[in-house]
């Protein structure tokens, strides 16, 4: 049976001589690296630029999920608003130009190569005169192409999303109008510190004089830190829950229709193209962010607007349906919370689906929380179909088989994840479902296919770097 592919994948695209690939691979190669946080090399590199990132106001996200699909529908209502938008998003799933994007349209083969190459020439002439003492990260080279090429494409509104953390992201430099968190949970505990406080200590550092902040639910301590460096900031803020709110929630085959408001306005008969309670609440955080970016630059909100934009909307593997008959669901869910809220949003829309004929295909990366992943998925379905992901931080699937054992009665273990996803869709009942989970990883290399040129699509490992100074906080 041929798989339909997720509406995020590309046909593989025409061999362009070999330059986009080599650039690909000499920029993926730096991810041995790991992750280095501070601005200091950032922000020299940008300077040599002219400071592409003043070129243009933004909406500035960052949270531990959720802030990807945010980021997504308030560009979409920033562009029904008639903003030259630009998009910034990490990972990728299908393409690595799909992390920049001008009103949806990802930069082209060779705006990467020549932007790769300008900031490679930019460093080493600052290394070669001491002004930094390092070469930039695969993430840092990333930030700069994405804003060179936003001034250079003259965008007005741009909808930057965080790499990691907050403070001493590569993001931090921006003319931020916005600065939105989503969500805050145990993550990174390495880099961003053992408690939710300390994580929200991070990505508040966001906030700067002259902002407004959108906040989701957050934890009650996470919640006290974020309006603490709010109120020092000046930065007034809007509570998913208080000031905004959503309801009048119903499910359809297309996805769901529901109602938005904020202090001033109603969005009502809204209806967006995704399922998943956890959709409403960021669309939510996206339509109040949108309102207080298009207040900060002088033009007004229009609901009309905003449904219009919403409406087409699209975000590749989040609860995706990629097949049906039975159907098949695409979820790039890699942590507890995550999966819990994908099992409770598939219970929404599939409430009369058989445990007993649906199916899970798990792959996962080395470092997550897979016990408490797998119960949280275990209600769903007696087949579990474990796969490798094709990254060197994968786990194998003997191991995720061994984690597995007594939470699903049947587990199966495939060689590649596209046999695993052929597996369980022959094990799936005509009652049932098949859910692919666990990894951007896994869910980028299904839509992706055969005969694609791209490198592995992942961003780099964390890894401490021996200096957490530097940047604005």
């Amino acid at each position: 049976m041929a798989l339909k592919k997720g509406t995020g994948a590309r046909a593989a695209p025409a061999r362009t001589g070999g330059a986009y690939r080599a650039t690909l691979d000499s920029l993926f190669a730096r991810r041995r690296f790991g992750v280095r946080p501070g601005l200091e090399v950032v922000a020299e590199i940008l300077a040599e630029h002219g400071h592409p990132e003043r070129s243009f106001p933004a909406v500035h996200l960052t949270g531990s999920k959720g802030k990807g699909s945010t980021a997504a529908l308030t560009e979409a209502v920033l562009r029904a608003h008639g903003r030259r938008t630009g998009l910034f998003t990490s990972p990728h799933l299908a393409s690595y130009r799909d992390r920049m994007q001008v009103d949806r349209t990802p930069i082209g083969r060779s705006a990467v190569v020549e932007g790769v190459r300008r900031v490679d020439e930019t460093a080493a002439r600052l290394l070669a005169a001491g002004t930094i003492d390092r070469a930039p990260t695969f993430f840092e080279v990333t930030t700069v192409l994405a804003f060179d090429w936003f001034a250079q494409q003259r965008i007005d509104a741009g909808v930057i999303e965080v790499g990691l953390g907050g403070r001493l992201d590569s993001t931090n430099v921006l003319d931020s109008r916005v600065g939105v968190i989503t969500t805050i949970e145990l993550e990174h505990t390495e880099l961003l510190g053992p408690t939710v406080e300390a994580i929200a200590t991070e990505k508040s550092g966001i906030l700067h004089p002259g902002m407004t902040g959108v906040i989701g639910r957050l934890p009650a301590g996470a919640t006290a830190v974020v309006e603490a460096a709010a109120h020092r900031a000046g930065v007034p803020l809007w509570h998913l829950g208080r000031e905004l709110r959503f309801g009048g929630r119903t499910l359809s085959e297309e996805g769901q229709r529901l109602e938005v408001h904020l202090p001033s306005v109603t969005v009502d008969d809204l209806r967006l193209p995704l399922w998943g309670t956890f959709q409403a609440e960021n669309v939510t955080l996206a339509i109040a962010a949108a309102a207080r970016f298009l207040t900060s630059v002088g033009r007004p909100f229009s609901a009309e607007a905003a449904r219009a934009g919403l409406a087409g909307v699209r975000w590749p593997g989040r609860l995706e349906r990629v097949a049906q008959r039975p159907d098949l669901y695409y979820d790039v869910a890699h942590t507890p919370e995550s999966a819990r809220a994908v099992a409770e949003s598939l219970g929404e829309l599939l409430p009369l689906a058989d445990p007993a004929e649906s199916a899970v295909v798990f792959g996962s990366l080395r470092g997550k929380e897979v016990d408490r992943i797998l119960d949280a998925l275990s209600p769903l379905a007696r087949t579990l179909v474990v796969v490798p992901v094709r990254s060197s931080r994968a786990l194998p699937a003997a191991e995720l088989r061994a984690h597995a054992v007594g939470r699903f009665a049947r587990i199966v273990e495939a060689r590649t994840a596209e046999e695993g996803v052929h597996l369980a869709r022959a094990a799936t009942g005509p009652d049932g479902f098949t859910l692919v989970v666990g990894s951007d990883y896994l869910i980028g290399e299904l839509m992706r296919g055969a005969g694609d040129d791209e490198p592995d699509l992942s961003d780099p490992g964390v890894e401490v770097s021996p200096s957490r100074s530097g940047g604005r906080a």
